[in-house]
């Protein structure tokens, strides 16, 4: 049996960050890594995504190519040339994160693990002992239980991520980040896109206003979305031809294409660690933990996805960082109530803080100033008209405590709002800011104007 000071299960962004963070505090680290170094984000998700979004975006400037003078102008897209590229940039990335880890001297043992007992785990033949262990296992993705989910035509964000083609046509079950990013992404490409979402307003998690406004932005780019609509089964004919059967408004209804993608959220990956022989509670909604990331079990943690409090890779990375706090007993002032969070669509949104709705449920009374990119200079210069930013100030204290945009540049703005709301910005405050001018930012200094 090895002993060391920390045992990670899990090498995401919560785990691999811990780890490194933990060795450089001199402890002896431990990391099981049971697939690949980076978990999901790197992989499957965070990463390989935006390298198709910026493919897209390049091919939708390419497309149009007229506003900018360019006339005549013909191109092919190769998509293996695009999978080739994300393929480069993520293998470099999870190189990168293989010598970080053997320069920390933090030993990455590439088997899964799972208890023995509340100090123990064991993979493969070996056993591993540990006075706190930290478990950033991640999630996977979830399906519909609906008749015909378990076709081998459905696919899931993985899955999508290793196709050789481009789909003729691509029906969306689920309308929020990832299955909004897949469908930009595809729609650039040339793919007829159609998406069907259960909830009223797509990126359920966002502000109205910019779920609204983006709705008409993809709607514009030929993107179909169906709001209000619950998927009901799912068929593929002889022809290979996939036909969704949708409610909505009271009627059945039927899409056809030829791919199918089904993003309806993830679950925490809680099955194979054996959680009961070390005490731990878990359910199918993750591992419940404490302010300080810690199990019901005193010194096991649970971070990022598998705790299911905020599936985003950064959180998980400064879960991490609290859970390493609690163990050395020093108290941080990490704000996990200020993260800042993107969808990468075209245009983007980006938001942080509290939205007009969870305002007025929370009864704090507010002030909001809206600002519109069509009438900002950079913006209008780079082709990007379509935005939106809305600010949220509480109107006691007038600190702002909400950022929601969207528009070229608004996962940027949004962490410039996160920023400002770490330092107890206020209304009065972000007034006497200077912003420079021309910059997409002055969107932001245009809606502390126009605050009511």
């Amino acid at each position: 049996m090895e002993k060391t000071d920390l045992i990670i299960i899990g090498a995401g962004p919560g785990g691999y960050e811990a780890a490194l963070a933990a060795a450089k505090r001199g402890k002896s680290v431990i990391l099981f890594n049971g697939d690949r170094l980076g978990g999901t984000c790197l992989n499957e998700g965070c990463i390989p995504t935006k390298c198709l979004c910026k493919n897209a975006e390049v091919v939708s400037t390419l497309r149009d190519g007229e506003k900018f003078g360019i006339d005549d102008f013909t191109f092919a897209l190769d998509y293996n040339q695009v999978v080739g590229r994300k393929e480069e940039v993520v293998n470099g990335l999870r190189e990168g994160i293989a010598t970080m880890l053997k320069a920390a001297k933090v030993k990455v043992v590439n088997a899964k693990a799972s208890f023995i007992d509340v100090r123990t785990v064991v993979a493969g033949n070996e056993e591993y002992t540990a006075d706190d262990i930290i478990i950033a296992t991640g999630s996977d993705s979830r399906s519909l239980p609906i008749e015909g989910h378990d076709l081998e035509c459905v696919k899931d964000s993985t899955a999508m991520l290793t196709m050789d083609y481009i789909p003729a046509s691509l029906t969306i079950i689920g309308g929020g980040v990832i299955g909004l990013e897949f469908a930009s992404i595809f729609a650039s490409f040339g793919s007829q896109v159609t998406v069907i979402e259960f909830m009223k307003q797509i990126l359920p998690p966002f502000d109205s206003d910019i779920a609204k406004r983006l709705k008409q932005a993809l709607s514009k780019r030929g993107i179909k979305i169906i709001t209000s609509a619950g998927a009901k089964k799912i068929e593929q004919n002889e022809d290979y031809e996939i036909t969704v059967t949708y409610e909505c408004k009271g009627k059945e209804e039927t899409v056809v294409s030829t791919d199918l993608l089904m993003a309806v959220g993830r679950a925490p990956r809680v099955s194979g660690l054996d959680l009961e022989k070390a005490g731990v509670e878990y359910s199918a909604k993750g591992i419940p933990v404490d302010d300080l990331m810690r199990t019901n079990v005193e010194h096991i943690y649970a971070i990022g996805d598998v705790n299911a409090r905020m599936m985003l890779a950064h959180a998980a990375t400064f879960q991490g960082y609290r859970a390493l706090n609690a163990i050395d007993g020093v108290k941080d002032d990490i704000r996990f109530d200020i993260m800042p969070s993107a969808v990468f669509t075209v245009p983007e949104c980006g938001m942080v803080g509290l939205t007009e709705e969870q305002c007025k449920a929370k009864g704090i009374d507010t002030m909001i100033g809206q600002s519109f990119f069509r009438a900002n200079g950079k913006a209008l210069t780079m082709g990007e008209p379509d935005g939106l930013c809305k600010l949220i100030f509480e109107r006691k204290s007038g600190r702002l405590i909400g950022a929601h945009i969207m528009g070229v540049e608004a996962a940027d703005l949004a962490q410039q709002a996160a920023d400002l709301m770490n330092s107890n910005a206020t209304c009065a405050s972000m007034s006497q800011i200077i912003f420079s001018h021309p910059s997409v930012s002055e969107v932001i200094m245009q809606a502390v104007h126009n605050v009511k």
